[in-house]
């Protein structure tokens, strides 16, 4: 499976303005990609104003998305605010390229920023079956939490949608790696670039990992689409040699 990341600077609480710039990129790209990444929050940056630019799930983000999808014959993917039946969430989208959505609400709410003050926890782990790959989607503050990513799914791709900035980006490569050999999977992390309204500076790191540790994309850290290939016959291989997860610990996770 062909897939490209999208590390951009975002444009502060401006859904349109980050659509024009996100659907340019986009365009750019080779038809042949079966796998589009976008950052967590791809239209506003990391806000805790959800009120003023949360969006529906009939609103123009979410057709714009199965719009380009249909376009491109490609499945894209990040995160957006969406608001429904009165709450606001942090809700990634996975958009195929028949223009299908199946989504999942981040889990794990940035306490440090007052994120659950603002918004409602997801409770379901999603995993996505898509051209014969089983895909485990997560977003930012999630990779702190190994547990909720445990691979009791035998999934193939852990897919990580992130504002994470450049104080703490040693955290996010260090673990990113971790989820990639602990799992035994490729595992995927998007961030953005540039600096938000509150005056964090981002410096990107997106990156793709093999299910040994090893780097397919290294950590990456101007704005760019990166593209490379991942290989299922490579990561069964792994799996055989290593049969790690077969000796991992039961557990039950408790809201």
């Amino acid at each position: 499976m062909k897939i490209a990341l999208i590390q951009s600077p975002l444009i502060w609480e401006n859904p349109k303005a980050n659509r024009i710039a996100f659907e340019k990129k986009i365009n750019a790209i080779a038809s042949d990609i079966d796998l589009i990444v976008l950052p967590e929050m791809f239209t506003t940056g990391f806000t805790m104003n959800p009120v003023v630019v949360a969006e529906t799930m009939q609103g123009e983000t979410v057709q714009w998305l199965q719009t380009l999808a249909k376009a491109k014959t490609t499945a894209i993917t990040g995160s957006v605010v969406i608001e429904e039946d009165g709450n606001y969430y942090n809700r990634l989208l996975f958009v195929f390229p028949s223009g299908e959505i199946q989504q999942y609400d981040k889990r794990h709410l940035f306490t440090h920023a007052g994120e659950e003050k603002k918004y409602t926890a997801g409770k379901e782990k999603l995993i996505i079956n898509y051209l014969g790959w089983k895909i485990c989607l997560l977003v930012c503050y999630d990779l702190r939490f190994p547990i909720f990513s445990r691979n009791t799914e035998n999934y193939d791709l852990l897919v990580y949608v992130a504002n994470w900035p450049e104080s703490r980006i040693l955290a996010w490569d260090s673990l990113l790696r971790a989820r990639s050999i602990e799992n035994l999977c490729y595992t995927i992390g998007v961030n953005r670039v540039g600096e938000d309204a509150n005056l964090l500076n981002f410096n990107g790191h997106s990156q793709l990992i093999d299910s040994l540790g090893l780097y397919t994309i290294k950590p990456q850290e101007e704005e760019g689409i990166f593209i490379a290939e991942i290989n299922q016959t490579e990561l069964i291989a792994n799996r055989k040699k290593f049969n790690f997860l077969a000796d991992a610990d039961t557990f039950e996770i408790k809201d």
